[in-house]
């Protein structure tokens, strides 16, 4: 007997998109023995990464930006072609899109490419049905998200045990993971910069330094700390320094990934003025200069 496409769906759903055995317990489970965590995790832009709005998904905490979603019919998702920008308060163009009409994308796509928009933007087994589509099973991203399925705490996933490169796969699974050797990067294009493992793999500090995303930042609330003096206790600077300028101000630049949007270059390093893309001094062999 033929399977049916939406049989096929949820089979593609259960078999694919999840570990198999797999017991996710929900973030309000986590926050009965860990509560200072889970408060913290939901101060947190992770947290609020995914959410509905009547029909619509949207995609984004809203710190930078959301970007709508939403289902046409059984088989295609529309992701919109105008995005709400926070700052300035305005809709324009979403990443990569030419033009605003959107972009469709069919659900059970070779690609997968919205199942995965789904589940980085969410926690926990995605599910498909007919009737309401795909179904995250908590929106944005929670405990379970970085350890694991809950159920069984054996099996959780310390993060804070990893070395840098073990964090920057984790973290670049969905934030991208930074390039394999000779792997051909346009270090011109100020997109990348988004994807801050790519960059960071790319630093001394970290290549050296074993320095990860978790160093600086607060592994629940996202929250930032400065940590430079942590290895750089005293340096000396060629240029003077004013009292307004931070460490990372100078060495991690703002860069303008588009008009909207402006996000740290995590490849730290030293730049010359006006030129927040490339660091002066490369350290990998594999890091062009020049991009295609």
């Amino acid at each position: 007997m033929a399977v049916s496409f939406s049989t096929r769906a949820v089979l593609f759903s259960s078999l694919i998109l999840s570990p198999a055995a797999a017991q996710f317990t929900g973030s309000a489970a986590c926050a009965e023995c860990h509560q200072p965590q889970w408060a913290a995790q939901k101060r947190s832009a992770h947290s609020y990464a995914l959410s509905r709005r009547n029909e619509l998904w949207l995609f984004g905490a809203g710190r930078q930006a959301t970007t709508p979603v939403s289902r046409l019919d059984a088989d295609y998702y529309l992701e919109h072609g105008l995005s709400q920008y926070t700052s300035p308060n305005v809709k324009a163009l979403t990443p990569g899109h030419t033009k605003p009409d959107g972009v469709k994308y069919r659900v059970f796509d070779p690609g997968a490419q919205i199942l995965r928009c789904f589940q980085c933007h969410s926690t926990g087994k995605l599910n498909f049905t007919p009737e309401q589509g795909i179904l995250p099973a908590e929106n944005g991203v929670q405990c379970e998200a970085c350890h694991g399925p809950g159920a069984d705490h054996s099996q959780l996933l310390r993060p804070k045990i990893l070395n840098a490169a073990g964090l920057n796969d984790l973290c670049g699974a969905c934030h991208r993971q930074p390039p394999k050797p000779g792997e051909d990067v346009n270090w011109q294009d100020p997109w990348n910069v988004r994807h801050q493992p790519v960059s960071l793999s790319q630093s001394a500090c970290f290549e050296k330094g074993n320095v990860s995303c978790i160093t600086c930042h607060d592994a629940h609330s996202g929250e930032v700390k400065s940590t430079c003096a942590n290895c750089h206790a005293t340096v000396t600077h060629r240029a003077k320094i004013s009292a307004a300028q931070t460490c990372e101000s100078c060495h991690m630049p703002k860069v303008a990934a588009s008009p909207q949007l402006s996000f740290s270059n995590h490849w730290i390093g030293v730049y010359a003025p006006r030129k927040p893309l490339l660091p002066l001094h490369r350290s990998k062999g594999g890091a062009a200069p020049v991009g295609r």
